[in-house]
């Protein structure tokens, strides 16, 4: 590591165009898309996806999650593990070269950065040019950019939490709280740096894929690499001309590294460095038109084909992450359609385990509590279900609005002389009038004076 950090320079990556770079850019603008339209989008006067901490509600379009569905958290988080999992050990990094925010937030603030000071070699003159009034100017205006940029970034990553309207305005009157400024700074402090400054070094050191990917890749995994067979002896070679003899088809341009983000040399084999971008496929095939010869001396296979085999798609690692994923997918799906937006809750009377009436009667009190988790209102009937007892309730059914917690005293009586056991078992169970489907359970005890 101490190496890396010794021979580590700045790089400039060169601007490339090309098929991958093409995809890049329409992949980038189809996450970025999303990333900053979902917060405006409303569902019943409502926006549609929003995580209100304070009141604890999660919105999901039609759905509303809360802390106790914790459980499909933990799902989705298996899930895109194995996602990652099965993707690295099918087509190699292919989150780190597409998707991941690091790499399409930092494109952006390389994209400002060329669009101020230039290409590769306009940035790196400027760079080591002594300072002037034109050097002073652009890089002003390129950290003006990027700080709007990042703000911008920021201020959608609250508008999850805050509605934007309500966050735009708390900005402009001055009454932001102290954990929306805290959080807006931070995300936009967080944005510049890591994507302003460090770029690749969040990469390089910090994220832990590059270095564990070799534990999920084999010799089939579908990675970026450099065909030596074919590019080897490096040498100069003239348009038209055939590739034998002295040289092979590389002519040792080193394009491939000048366009490469991390500034790897793709020739020097599979690196955890590389996080499979393909603009040096871009960047090749380009050179390789240039002098009349087939593409592909860059390009996307396996060890095995670079090496003469061939690749198997369908090998166990594949086929076991596939079955792990399809079965917490169908388990995630099938949760989330069964899913009773009812919660119940009943504590027992602290203050004594049982009562006494005149007319011979057991009473044992509790307090019963029924989370209505879907937005519009309920009416539920309590019940007593593995006791014969009778129930006495404020009102019953009871009536609770959507996304509401409804609290009430309950009582249990019993005649004494039918008690037979101290600890009697049996379930409290709430039920929606109109959609008996939508059920909750709940166990408790009811206490006899038993001798």
């Amino acid at each position: 590591m101490s190496e890396t950090f010794d021979r580590q320079e700045k790089i400039y990556p060169k601007r490339v165009k090309g098929k991958f770079r093409t995809i890049k850019w329409v992949l980038t603008s189809f996450f970025l898309g999303i990333y900053f339209i979902v917060p405006w989008i409303k569902l019943d006067g409502r926006q549609a996806v929003l995580f209100d901490i304070p009141d604890r509600k999660f919105y999901i379009f039609n759905i509303v999650f809360w802390p106790q569905d914790v459980f499909y958290l933990a799902i989705l988080m298996l899930l895109l593990a194995m996602g990652l999992f099965l993707f690295t050990a099918v087509a190699g990094r292919l989150w780190c070269g597409y998707a991941c925010p690091q790499t399409v937030f930092s494109d952006l603030f390389v994209a400002i950065e060329r669009f101020i000071e230039g290409d590769r070699n306009e940035r790196m003159v400027l760079d080591h040019a002594p300072w002037s009034m034109k050097k002073v100017f652009e890089k002003i205006a390129k950290h003006l950019f990027w700080l709007a940029l990042a703000f911008a970034v920021s201020f959608t990553f609250v508008s999850y939490f805050v509605p934007p309207m309500e966050l735009g305005d708390r900005i402009v009157t001055g009454h932001l709280s102290s954990a929306n400024a805290f959080w807006l700074f931070l995300f936009m402090a967080a944005m510049y740096t890591f994507c302003g400054f460090f770029k690749e070094w969040v990469c390089l050191v910090p994220c832990p894929y590059g270095r564990f990917q070799s534990t999920l890749c084999d010799q089939d995994t579908l990675i970026i690499g450099y065909d030596p067979k074919r590019g080897e002896p490096r040498g100069q070679v003239k348009k038209g001309a055939a590739a034998v003899g002295a040289h092979g088809d590389c002519i040792d341009c080193s394009l491939c590294v000048h366009v490469c983000p991390t500034g790897r040399d793709i020739r020097d084999g599979l690196q955890y460095e590389c996080i499979g971008c393909a603009q040096c496929i871009d960047a090749c095939n380009l050179v390789m038109k240039k002098i009349g010869k087939p593409e592909g001396l860059i390009r996307y296979g396996s060890l095995n084909i670079f090496s003469g085999g061939t690749t198997h798609i369908l090998r166990p690692r594949v086929v076991l992450y596939a079955s792990i994923l399809v079965v917490l997918i169908s388990g995630l799906f099938y949760k989330v359609a069964t899913r009773t937006p009812l919660e119940i809750d009943v504590v027992r009377n602290r203050s004594s385990l049982y009562q006494r009436t005149s007319d011979g009667k057991i009473l044992n009190i509790y307090t019963l509590k029924a989370l209505n988790m879907d937005q519009r209102d309920h009416r539920f009937m309590i019940k007593v279900e593995g006791m014969q007892a009778k129930l006495v309730v404020g009102s019953n059914p009871i009536q609770v609005k959507g996304g509401e917690v409804y609290q009430t005293t309950v009582s249990l009586s019993i005649d004494e002389k039918t008690a037979t056991k101290r600890v009697n078992h049996f379930s409290f169970v709430i039920e929606d009038i109109d959609n008996p489907k939508i059920k909750a359970r709940r166990e408790s005890t009811f206490i006899a004076p038993v001798k």
